[in-house]
């Protein structure tokens, strides 16, 4: 039995993101969550995840910028920006800085748990987890 997908979800709405990750666990997922950028690059330069769920607008260091830092470390992970202040053009420069997709809030928990599958699968992770 293939090992579950490992999701780190990054948004400083804490009930938000605490919520999403009980919701993911559901669907069998292995998840976590942190609150900002910062706590983003820490947890993910010292454990593996195949798919960061990123918030745009945080406050410090904002999704755009975390993605920027996780991408110069070199860091093994797709990120998914998932935001409810996105536009289209912070959409595009999303994708131009190397995420794997573009969502916003709220998000149908299906379409999310397919886009972390798709981005985990296009990474090259063998893990897929069972479907929804």
């Amino acid at each position: 039995m293939p090992e579950a997908i490992r999701v780190l979800i990054v948004d400083d709405e804490e009930d938000f993101a605490t919520a999403l990750v009980e919701r993911l666990r559901r669907r069998g997922f292995v998840a976590d969550a942190v609150f900002s950028g910062r706590a983003a690059l820490e947890r993910l330069s010292g454990s593996p995840h195949d798919v960061a769920v990123l918030d745009l607008k945080m406050p410090g260091i904002d999704g755009l910028t975390t993605l920027r830092e996780i991408k110069r470390a070199g860091l093994d992970v797709a990120v998914i920006m998932l935001t409810g202040h996105g536009t289209v053009a912070s959409g595009i420069d999303g994708m131009q800085i190397g995420a794997a997709d573009f969502l916003q809030k709220p998000v149908e928990m299906e379409a999310l748990c397919t886009a972390i599958r798709a981005a985990a699968e296009r990474a090259g992770t063998a893990n897929q987890g069972e479907p929804a």
